[in-house]
């Protein structure tokens, strides 16, 4: 076996030793030569100072005036419609709060403050919705997974508002398959949202939320 150093040879068959570490490092640039993106985005969230939190998560039903605070969101698959033999779907809003902090936040005689330069722009969201019970293929246990485009640049706290539930889920299975229950149906679930973007100096930044929806032909309970 070889232990710190490694035996090369190059073309005139001359031995070359190089050292373990530096043996490491031309192997990594060859990875990252053949997956160039996927290196160029570790190497951009490393040296990113700063960290997205995610406060809080909150939404309501879509088709209402409710202000999206609820933590946990009844969705309802099915709206009244002027015609009796269809429904009104609409998408369910969120809304998410975001705050800055620091990888090195300082001391408290010299806390880090943020710059324009730690300022984090946030491009798009991912969201996957999966079941306690581990039943969570697309479009059979839950409504699938899906990414939108939204612009929100924390500076110190954010807020903004983004789709949670499509309308289009709501066509589909499972969900149209609880519509007529009466409110007696629900298929419970957790959406998990994946927000991404960058800080000011092209840093990558990703951070997750969670958040409950019980989703049911609510407007049918009673009727």
């Amino acid at each position: 076996m070889w232990d710190d150093e490694q035996v090369m040879h190059s073309s005139s068959d001359t031995p070359t030793r190089l050292s373990g570490s530096r043996l490491v490092a031309s192997l990594t640039a060859a990875v990252c030569l053949l997956v160039s993106v996927s290196c160029n985005d570790l190497v951009q969230a490393s040296r990113s100072s700063t960290i997205l939190v995610i406060e809080r998560i909150g939404a309501a039903a879509g088709g209402t005036s409710d202000d999206p605070i609820p933590t946990l969101l009844l969705s309802d698959v099915c709206d009244p419609s002027p015609n009796p033999n269809a429904c009104s779907v609409f998408p369910d809003i969120a809304r998410v709060t975001t705050r800055l902090a620091f990888k090195a936040p300082g001391t408290s005689e010299n806390p880090a403050s943020p710059t324009s330069a730690n300022w984090i722009t946030i491009t798009g969201y991912r969201v996957v919705y999966r079941r306690s019970d581990g039943r969570d293929t697309p479009g059979v246990d839950v409504p699938f997974p899906f990414e939108g485009g939204m612009t929100m640049t924390t500076i110190d706290i954010g807020t903004a508002e983004f789709t949670l539930v499509r309308a289009q889920a709501k066509l589909e299975e499972p969900l149209i398959s609880l519509v007529s229950g009466g409110g007696a149906i629900v298929l419970s679930v957790v959406a998990e949202v994946t927000f991404f973007g960058h800080d000011q100096t092209g840093a990558a930044i990703s951070s997750e939320g969670t958040i409950g929806v019980n989703f049911a032909d609510f407007g049918e309970a009673g009727s």
